[in-house]
């Protein structure tokens, strides 16, 4: 787990160095990300690649990978221009994150339940309970990178 947690931070800084990152540059480090993320899921769950588990979380990867994008755009967005919000951009923000993370805990509830009908309780235990680490991780990381709303006011 310390390896992922080193490449959450290494991603968090590599995202916000470079804010007005492209959509090439955007895929590049979720795919490092998703590579490293599948290898530990891979060592924790240590199932056959034939298990149905697979076929559904390379499903579950894609989708996030797309809210993934939106959050990157929205932290972009905030990280050029947090020195000059104003209520209705804090506002703003705050509803997209607020939106953003009831999508990613839906998304993770529903392939749950996918992979509890097709591999069973413990893997789609074991699915939850890494999805919800890996999650929790990459936003603790996330506010730990940035700085609070109001900190450059004044």
């Amino acid at each position: 787990m310390k390896k992922i947690t080193f490449l959450f931070a290494f991603l968090s800084v590599a995202f916000f160095a470079n804010a007005q990152s492209n959509n090439e540059e955007v895929d590049f480090y979720q795919s490092i990300f998703g590579m490293e993320k599948k290898a530990v899921v891979a060592d924790f769950l240590n199932l056959e690649e034939s298990n149905p588990f697979w076929a559904l979380y390379d499903e579950y990867e894609a989708e996030r990978k797309e809210l993934g994008k939106d959050r990157i755009l929205t932290l972009a967005f905030y990280a050029n221009n947090y020195d000059k919000m104003d209520d209705a951009k804090n506002d703003e923000i705050i509803k997209s994150m607020i939106s953003l993370r009831n999508a990613n805990d839906k998304l993770i509830d529903k392939y749950y339940k996918k992979i509890k009908k097709a591999s069973g309780s413990k893997v789609a235990a074991q699915f939850f309970q890494l999805e919800s680490y890996f999650l929790s991780e990459i936003r603790t990381n996330i506010m730990e990178s940035i700085p609070f709303i109001g900190d450059f006011s004044n």
